[in-house]
C-alpha cells in the first residue's frame, strides 16, 4: 500500500496528490509516468504522468482532472489514505541538454507533466521561458511553481480572466520571430492545441517535442490502444513515448481515434458524478 501523504485541490475537477513510492521517486526522470490502481477490489489501472518528486522525502506527486471511474475515486481520497498499487517509472525520458533557449507550453492539466521538465531544462542551463494557458483563471494551475523556475513566465486564457487574453500560439508566434528564434519548443496539453504549436513552429524550424500521454490506455505495450503515427510509422507511445518530434506526429489520425468512444466517455463521466455524488 502506497499512503496518499497530501492532496490539494487546484480547481473543481483537478487535484495534485503526493503519495509515498520512495523506490520511484528515486528512480523517476522527467517526462515519465506510473500506473495506479486505486481499489484492490475494483481493479481499473491508469497511466498518470509524474509531475514531481521528493527522493528525500520518498513522494512523487500526481496531478489529474476527474473524468472517469477511477480518477473520481481517486479524488475521494484523502490525505493518510492509500492506494493499493504504483507501477513506475515507466516511459522514455525527456531528452535533457544545454539547447540555449528553451520555450515550454503547457495546456490546461498538461502543466504538471510539464513542470519536471522545465525544471530539468533550466538545470542543464537552458534560458527558460514558460507559456501556461488554460480556458479560464480557475483553470490555471502550477503558476507559481513554474514563476519560480523561468526566466520569462507568459500566462495566457481564453477569455481574459487572467494574464493575456490569447491562446498559447500567439505569444508562441511571437517568440519564434525573434532573432534568434528559441532552439526547442516542448510543448504539453491537449491534442489540438500540440498540433497548432507544432504548425506554429514549424515555418521556423525550432526543434518542437510533444507528450502524447492522453491517448494512454493501459500504460505497457500490451493493449494497443495509444498507437500513432509517427514520420509514417506506427508507435506506441506508452513504450516509443510518450515525446515524439512534434512535426512528425499525425495528430489528425490521433485525434479521430480519441474520438472514438467520446459518447461512452460523456455517458460515463455524468454516471460518476451522480454515483459518487462528487461534483
Amino acid at each position: 500500500m502506497h499512503r496518499i501523504a497530501a492532496k490539494q485541490q487546484l480547481s473543481d475537477e483537478v487535484f495534485r496528490m503526493e503519495i509515498e513510492a520512495p523506490l520511484i521517486a528515486a528512480e523517476r526522470k522527467p517526462g515519465q509516468f506510473l500506473i495506479l490502481q486505486v481499489d484492490e477490489r475494483w481493479g481499473e489501472r491508469i497511466p498518470l504522468t509524474i509531475a514531481d518528486a521528493d527522493p528525500a522525502a520518498g513522494t512523487v506527486t500526481i496531478v489529474f482532472q476527474t473524468v472517469g471511474r477511477t480518477t473520481h475515486l481517486l479524488a475521494a481520497k484523502q490525505a493518510g489514505d492509500s492506494v493499493p498499487a504504483l507501477l513506475g517509472p515507466l516511459g522514455r525520458p525527456t531528452h535533457i541538454e544545454k539547447f540555449g533557449h528553451v520555450v515550454c507550453v503547457g495546456g490546461g492539466i498538461g502543466t504538471a507533466p510539464l513542470y519536471p521538465i522545465a525544471q530539468a531544462m533550466k538545470a542543464a542551463g537552458n534560458r527558460l521561458t514558460v507559456i501556461v494557458g488554460a480556458r479560464s483563471r480557475p483553470l490555471v494551475i502550477m503558476e507559481a511553481d513554474m514563476r519560480r523556475i523561468a526566466d520569462e513566465l507568459i500566462v495566457v486564457t481564453d477569455d481574459g480572466s487572467h494574464g493575456r487574453k490569447a491562446l498559447v500560439t500567439e505569444p508562441l508566434k511571437e517568440l519564434c520571430s525573434r532573432t534568434p528564434p528559441p532552439d526547442c519548443v516542448v510543448a504539453i496539453g491537449p491534442p489540438i492545441m500540440m498540433k497548432f504549436c507544432a504548425e506554429t513552429t514549424r515555418p521556423f524550424g525550432v526543434k518542437t517535442i510533444v507528450s502524447l500521454n492522453t491517448i494512454m490506455i493501459d500504460g505497457t505495450g500490451m493493449c494497443g490502444g495509444c498507437r500513432v503515427t509517427v514520420g509514417g510509422q506506427t508507435k506506441f507511445v506508452c513504450v516509443d513515448g510518450p515525446e515524439f518530434d512534434g512535426h512528425q506526429v499525425d495528430f489528425d489520425n490521433m485525434m479521430k481515434r480519441l474520438r472514438a468512444y467520446k459518447t461512452r466517455e460523456d455517458d460515463d463521466h455524468h454516471k460518476c458524478h451522480l454515483d459518487l455524488k462528487l461534483k
